[in-house]
This record gives structure tokens, sequence and C-alpha cells, in this order.
């Protein structure tokens, strides 16, 4: 029997290539099949002062490159040959191939293992019928389409970016950066066939396993590697930057957050997710915040500062208003992207999202800046987000519903790989996978200014507590501790604390209702939870 790999093999000889495969049988050609994992693009320019080339490279293959492109935008053919071959000559020592950037007749004249093309460079139809039938060929894709021609063309793999500005490319043209929902886009386009995907562009360690758990498609179909430059190359220990990037990369090939749905969850986890399991959990968790006394940062409107402060207070929590961007980094060891680089829980409420043009640009620039744990919303943000029109808006309130709320909260989480929570009468949390449905809540809490605000800070403050005391053993998730039940406790808090809130004697109306909800959140008790949460849970 006879197995097809799905992954491409190479033929590298450091003493030239045989064109087309017709060369001398007896020479021992190395073929196998290729590890994308760690990509590393060569840029010699970026050499730290008195750290050679080849002393470079050869520490960061014992560092874990898998595959190492050869980049000569400015060298004369001559120099680019013989660098190539030098290169070859040392990667093929550590069983790694090579690939050549443009130049057709350096990787056939050098014994490359392949070529890698750019959207203006040879055509790939007319490099494939030059190269030997083994030869790897990756393509640059900017677009969902560049992907989708890549596809047709018969490319081995294609690099997807750039994901971020980098300075190592002129990516200063409109259009260049595509950003994480950009090749998210592409990878939707490959998903079903056997084209590898590589992300390229400003990729760092500090955002690689933000970069790997959010450039997966809606259904998991996720990168096969990363390509990187200046944090090998430009580093005075290029073995030891290799070797964090591919610890960082195995760890999250190895860890749960991998799959298509259950992203956030283990199966353990989600064997808790009953109506029983889910009250116990939560009704734990509101001890738990009291004991860890978790800081939250928040960043938020003016109007709702004192709410939420004091619900954080009330609940157990530590509140942190600070806006200033030079302390962002201090806390966040706490948001945005330095909470992704720390492993800390952010939670993403995008206030009248759908209100204004500006507004939406400024969520997806957030979005694609860093990734969210949570994204809370109404019916009309996250409609917004959804890109649906079938909630009606006024300023920052929703006028109105989804006929298939269930579905919407479990279709965005896929799409940004987060726990949604969708607020309204009854409240819609889904991890992409399960869908909770919590029906706790009263009136009122419509009739005050910031509820749902205050809501955002409850979520955060107990995700921050599950975070802290989570025991998961994995180091390739972003966020440990189960992000799904944190998020279902912050709304069963604060929405049972609202219908004790109501049912006091001394609450007349909206203004007696706030001091009193304050109160009896501060009041709320585990039994309370137990006895009182309304939970429905669905599953696939």
């Amino acid at each position: 029997m006879l197995l097809a790999s799905k992954n491409p093999v190479f033929v590298q000889e450091a003493e030239g290539i045989a064109p087309h495969g017709d060369g001398d049988p007896s020479c021992a050609k190395l073929k196998r099949e290729v590890d994308f994992s760690l990509y590393l693009v060569t840029g010699r320019h970026l050499l730290p002062y008195g750290k050679s080339y080849l002393v470079s490279l050869e520490e960061a293959l014992r560092g874990g490159v898998t595959i190492v492109q050869v980049r000569e935008k400015s060298t004369d053919t001559a120099e680019f040959l013989g660098i190539a071959k030098d290169t070859i000559a040392l990667c093929s020592r550590y069983n790694v191939p090579v690939l050549i950037n443009d130049r057709i007749d350096i990787a056939l004249a050098s014994g490359a293992a392949g070529v890698h093309l750019g959207q203006t460079d040879m055509p790939l139809a007319i490099a494939r019928q030059l190269l030997p039938p083994s030869a790897i060929i990756g393509v640059s894709c900017n677009t969902p389409e560049h992907a989708r021609k890549a596809i047709e063309g018969g490319a081995d793999y294609v690099g997807l970016g750039a994901v971020y500005a980098t300075s190592t490319k002129d990516v200063s043209a409109p259009g260049r950066v595509c950003g994480i929902a950009g090749a998210r886009a592409m990878l939707g386009v490959l998903e079903g066939t056997s084209v590898k995907a590589v992300a390229i562009g400003g990729i760092k360690s500090t955002n690689l396993l933000r970069t790997l758990h959010s450039c997966t498609s809606p259904t998991g179909y996720a990168l096969d590697g990363v390509a990187v430059v200046s944090e090998i190359v430009a580093s005075i220990e290029p073995g030891a930057a290799a070797q964090r990037l591919a610890q960082t990369f195995r760890a999250w090939t190895a860890a749960a957050s991998r799959g298509p749905t259950g992203f956030l969850a283990t199966p353990e986890r989600k064997a808790q997710y009953t109506r029983e399991g889910i009250a116990a959990a939560a009704a734990a968790l509101v001890d738990t915040v009291r004991r860890v006394r978790p800081l939250v940062h928040q960043i938020t409107n003016n109007v709702v500062k004192t709410q939420s402060a004091n619900v954080t207070l009330a609940l157990g929590g530590s509140p942190i208003m600070a806006e200033a961007e030079a302390e962002q980094a201090d806390l966040a060891r706490m948001p945005g992207r330095h909470a992704n680089q720390n492993g800390k829980p952010v939670v993403f409420d995008p206030v009248g999202v759908g209100a204004t043009a500006f507004r939406r640009a400024s969520a997806a620039k957030l979005l694609d800046a860093w990734q969210p744990t949570v994204i809370k919303g109404n019916a009309a943000e996250i409609g917004a987000l959804a890109d649906s029109n079938e909630v009606k808006a006024q300023g920052v309130d929703s006028l109105s519903g989804f006929k298939n709320a269930p579905e919407v909260v479990r279709s965005l989480a896929r799409i940004h790989r987060c726990i949604v929570l969708l607020s309204g009468q009854t409240d819609y949390l889904s991890d992409g996978s399960t869908v909770v449905r919590l029906s706790n809540g009263h009136e009122l809490l419509g009739q005050i200014t910031g509820a749902g605000c205050v809501l955002g800070t409850a979520v955060a403050t107990f995700c921050g507590a599950a975070s802290m005391v989570a025991s998961d053993p994995s180091e390739g998730v972003l966020v440990k501790g189960d992000m799904l039940l944190a998020t279902a406790t912050g709304t069963l808090a604060l929405t049972i604390a609202a219908q004790q809130a109501a049912s006091r004697e001394d609450v007349r109306g909206p203004g007696t209702f706030l001091p009193a909800l304050i109160d009896e959140v501060a009041m709320l008790s585990p039994e309370m939870i137990l006895r009182m949460a309304k939970i429905e849970v669905e599953t696939e």
C-alpha cells in the first residue's frame, strides 16, 4: 500500500539540484516531510555587531529553527549564490531545508529545496515549470484572493501577512498589513486543502502565543508555522531566541486551545457544563474572589467609573482605573497586548460599537491589536460585531433582540476565539461550542446608567480570580482557568443581586435601586447562587 503525504517533501543537495529530478540516482538526496513551525527568514543587515552570519544561523538551528529562507534583496548574483551554498551546506547538517527568496536561478544553481515568491515575483506556474517536481514553492499572500490563486497554482505553502507592522520589510502601503482578521480570512480559504500556512510580519516571542491562538479559522484550521526575522537574526543570542519561539509553538500545538470549538475548555471542563455543575462552580468562585482579591484594571468611561469600582469592591476584588499608556505594561504583570503577554484575562465591552463608523473602526483596530478573553455586549453591540442588521439600536442601547441568540453567540465566539456574552432580559454566553442561558435579573437593571459596564466589571473580577487559582499545566493557552464558568459567575452574581435588591422595601425605583444593588452584591453568598441561579445549557 502506498500512502500519499499531504505535507510537502524536500530534496536538497549541497552541490546543486538535478533539473526536474533527472540527476544521478546514486546521489544521496535528503527527502522528508517539511516542518514549517519555526521558519527563519535571513537578513544579514540585521546581525548584531561582531556576530557573523553563519555563526548566528547555526545557533538558531540548534535552537529549533525548522526551515530557512535566504533573502538577499540587494546582493549581486555571485555573492548571493555563495551565501546560498554556504547556508545549504550548514543547514543540511541539521536536516533543515533551505528556500531562496524570489531567485529561481539561485535556487537551481545552489541546490536549494525550493523558492519563496512574492506577488510581483516570477509567476507560480512558470516557477513550477522551471523547478524540479520535488521543489517546495511558497507564495506571499495578503488577501483571500491571493490565497485562492496560490491554491490553484499548486503552491506548497503560503506566507500570510504582514500580520503586524514590521521594520524588516516595507509594509507602509495601504492594505500591506492584513492583521489578525486578514490572516484568519485567508486560513478560511485554505481550509480543506493540503496547502500549509505560515504567518509572517512582526511576529515575536511576546506576541507568538496570541498570534497562534487568534490566527485560526472558525472551524479550527490553524497555522502550520510562523516566519521570524529580527527576533532571531538581530539577537545576540539567536539560539535562545529560537528556542523560546519553538517551545511556545510546541506548547500551543499540544494544548487543547488548538481544537476547533472548545478552545478554552478541556473535555474535563466541558463535562461540568450542566445546570448543577455551573451553579456549584459559580458558588465556589464567589468565595474565591473574596479570598484572592483580584486586581481589576478598568479602562472605562467617566459616567460609570464610580459604579464599576464599587461593584468590584463589593464582590471582593480590588479596582484600579488607570488610563495613561505609560502605565499599561506595569499594570499588565497586568490591558490589551500587555495582558496577552502576561496571561491575564481581558474583557472587551464595545459600548455602542454600532452607533458610529468611528466606534466600529476603533473596535476592529483593538481586536486586531490584542486577543480578548471575553467579548460582552448587548444585542445591538453583538450584532454590530457580527455584521448583522437584525437588531435595531438607539445610541448605546439595544431596541430589539435576535431570533436565534444561541447561534449568534456561538458563531461569534468561534470567529473571535473567545467567550461571547450577550446581555439582555435573558443572558447568553458561549465558548464556541457550549451555550449557557441565564435567566436571572430584574428590569430595574435596564433603568440605571452603566448596568452593562457594571456587568463587564463583574465578569472581569471573576475571570481574574479563576485565572489566579487555575492549576492548568499547559503553557500553550493565553489564559489559564475556565473563563466560560467565570463569565457565567459574574453574570449570575450581578443578576441575582439585582433580584434581591429589587425585592427590598426600601427600593422604590432606579434611584434607590443602585445603592441597594451594591449592598446586595456585597452580601451575595454561595448558597444564594445555588438556590436562585436559573441556568440552561445547550451543547452541540
